[in-house]
């Protein structure tokens, strides 16, 4: 005997018994059931769409409808398998495109339409789902009605199997007594089964949906390629702007005063023999002038490449912006090494025009920063207390910040309910550079 299948105390059950609940599996019955139903939703959508393309004239107009039904009932079907099983499955694709330019008519609209590799594979997805869907998710409810024909012959098969010339259960012929009693106790034995197999039965589906809906390689290359062009063009928009940028702060500040400087020693050098004390004025103007334009020099610098970012690294750059913030600011930062330099630049900006929002608009008593790295991203976090409320569809700063994550496959998230508090969650994939801890 094996060892392992006892314990103190008595019989251990193999795994499969053990990880056996009735609660979970009624539950994967209830979803199998309700899988089944959305497969024949599905075989109406269908028929919808096969009617749409298969009449000519006024029928093709409807296949835009058509379509827009299939990929509602597409998007409800990833998200309930998302929650019941975890199974992730591709977004929906966006919204369907709108007709070319320079075409018109219902035949030009479904040609683009049916373009879309996210609409073909849904319209794949709803032809097939009604049978291979269908009876993968009404396994579990044909055991139990099985099941149940098996007891309901162990009481009235016999008389059932004389009036009718002969039943069976199965491979069992109920001829008599005791095969009505052998038909019953094996629809008894389905009915567990049936609970064991709902749950599997429901992520075997999941799976089965994601190979259905899922993007291939090529259409996730081609996805990839449009983001990549996308961020590149942003990203060349942005350093024109901020070349733009430069050259304004360097034409209306810094060169304006060296241009007043030369003028004032141009003025002395003129006065030098006639008003010695007029030259002596002058040459502290000149003086006053110089400085002001070294230190624009150095803010102009400053907004190029903070030189505590270049010096000190992110997490004390980030703390020089919290001890500048009007909010007090709470920072943790747990990096052991430095991003590369233009992801840190992306980054500490990011982190400064949010806190800019903070200290203007938010009305926040407190303010907390998280940096960390993980999994091969760095997971930057800015929270307050303020009344909330911030969006980025209606704000340029945070779009800014998304344009500028986006260049280097950065995403942006944004929680604000109306009330507060506000959650600010960047995340950049990068990688570090040192094994230097800095943490606080």
């Amino acid at each position: 005997m094996d060892d392992r299948a006892i314990r103190p105390g008595g019989f251990r059950p193999p795994d499969a018994i053990r990880g056996f609940s009735v609660s979970a599996g009624l539950t994967g019955l209830r979803r199998a059931v309700a899988l089944h139903w959305m497969s024949m939703a599905a075989f109406g959508r269908s028929l919808a769409v096969c009617g749409a393309v298969s009449l000519m004239g006024p029928g093709l107009g409807l296949v835009p409808r058509a379509v827009a039904g299939v990929r509602g009932l597409a998007a409800r079907q990833r998200e309930l398998l998302r929650r019941w099983t975890g199974v992730q499955i591709p977004d929906p694709p966006g919204p369907l495109p709108a007709a070319p330019a320079g075409r018109s008519g219902v035949v030009a609209r479904y040609r683009w339409i049916m373009s879309d590799p996210g609409t073909r594979r849904e319209y794949v997805w709803v032809l097939t789902d009604p049978i291979a869907g269908g009876l993968l998710a009404f396994l579990p409810l044909a055991l139990v009605l099985s099941g149940l024909w098996g007891v309901f012959l162990a009481f009235y098969g016999v008389p059932l199997s004389a009036s009718w010339d002969g039943l069976w259960y199965g491979f069992v012929p109920v001829e008599g007594r005791a095969t009505a009693v052998l038909a019953g106790v094996l629809g008894l034995l389905q009915l567990p089964l049936a609970l064991w197999a709902a749950p599997r039965v429901v992520r075997r589906h999941a799976l089965y949906t994601r190979a259905m809906l899922a993007p291939g390689e090529s259409e996730l290359m081609a996805s990839r390629i449009r983001h990549l062009a996308a961020t590149r063009s942003a990203a060349v928009d942005t350093q024109m702007a901020e070349i733009r940028r430069i050259e304004r702060d360097l034409h209306d500040g810094a060169q304006a005063r060296l241009v007043a400087m030369g003028m004032t020693l141009d003025a002395a050098e003129r006065l030098l023999e006639t008003d010695p004390e007029a030259v002596r004025g002058l040459l502290a103007e000149a003086r006053q002038s110089s400085s002001a334009a070294l230190e624009e020099l150095r803010d102009l610098v400053r907004g190029i490449h903070p030189p505590v970012l270049a010096d000190r690294g992110l997490a004390d750059a980030v703390r020089a912006l919290a001890m500048s913030c009007p909010v007090p600011t709470e920072v943790r930062a747990e990096l052991p090494g430095r991003p590369e330099m233009p992801v840190e630049s992306a980054a500490y900006f990011a982190v400064s025009e949010i806190l800019a929002n903070v200290g203007k608009h938010a009305e926040a008593g407190r303010a907390w920063i998280d940096l960390r790295h993980e999994r091969g991203a760095l997971h930057i976090t800015v929270t307050d207390d303020g009344h909330g409320g911030a969006d980025a569809a209606r704000g340029t700063g945070l779009r800014g910040i998304e344009r500028r994550l986006a260049t280097f496959d950065g995403v942006l998230a944004v929680s604000s309910p109306v009330g507060g508090p506000t959650m600010v969650t960047m995340e950049i994939p990068c990688a570090l550079s040192s094994p230097k801890t800095t943490s606080c």
